[in-house]
């Protein structure tokens, strides 16, 4: 039983700051801009079966996937590291809300059909500003944890898969209440909320790329 709440804590603890879907809502607003709340819903849901179909991949096949095209975990942190900082270097100049209402927004006015909901709630609402390559980097490195005898390897498993459902759980009330939440801030507070949010998502993005610039400094200095 130890082994079975220790992962199931493990995976929430780890990857929530990282996704951090409390500061990511206002941005996920400013991208959806003006839209109905059975569509916020059904966006929100579709949002949060993505995330957890990405994370248990990460955790459970990940480690395989990078092993079979050579790619070591500390690129995946730079790589990741640079996507995250540009999306909050954008996010965070003065025009880069506007900029998202017409790229994204504009594009349906409020009425998304069932083919363009479908494809925006993976790109780029899911992937990569929900379950970014930083997320994705710590899910399998979760995964690589994963103990070898098959009676723990059961029990972590399932208790793996129950904490990627509370996470992505969490990802969807965030984003699901996120206009409850903008009206409770008003309009200049969701302003500040989402700089804020930027600035945090570019702080996140140097951290994951100076983590794996790290490794790789490390591993060349072993050589």
């Amino acid at each position: 039983m130890i082994v079975f709440f220790k992962a199931l804590v493990l995976v929430p603890v780890t990857l929530l700051p990282i996704l951090n879907p409390i500061a990511i809502a206002p941005i996920f607003l400013s991208m959806t801009g003006p839209i109905e709340p059975a569509i916020a819903n059904r966006l929100a849901k579709r949002i949060a079966i993505n995330c957890f179909l990405l994370l248990m991949g990460a955790i459970f096949i990940g480690s395989y996937v990078l092993d079979f095209f050579g790619i070591s975990l500390p690129i995946v942190r730079v790589a990741g590291g640079i996507v995250v900082s540009m999306a909050g270097w954008k996010l965070l100049n003065d025009q880069s809300q506007d900029k998202l209402l017409n790229s994204v927004a504009a594009t349906h006015g409020g009425q998304w059909n069932h083919e363009e909901l479908r494809r925006r709630s993976f790109y780029p609402f899911s992937f990569p500003l929900t379950v970014g390559p930083g997320t994705i980097a710590a899910s399998v490195t979760i995964g690589t944890q994963m103990p070898h005898k098959p009676i723990d390897w059961l029990l972590t498993s399932f208790a793996s898969a129950l904490g990627v459902l509370l996470t992505t759980l969490v990802i969807y009330l965030c984003y699901r209440f996120a206009r409850n939440m903008e009206r409770f801030l008003g309009d200049v507070g969701a302003t500040v909320l989402l700089r804020l949010s930027a600035f945090i998502l570019l702080c996140i993005g140097i951290e994951i790329g100076w983590a794996g610039v790290s490794d790789l400094l490390a591993e060349l200095s072993q050589h």
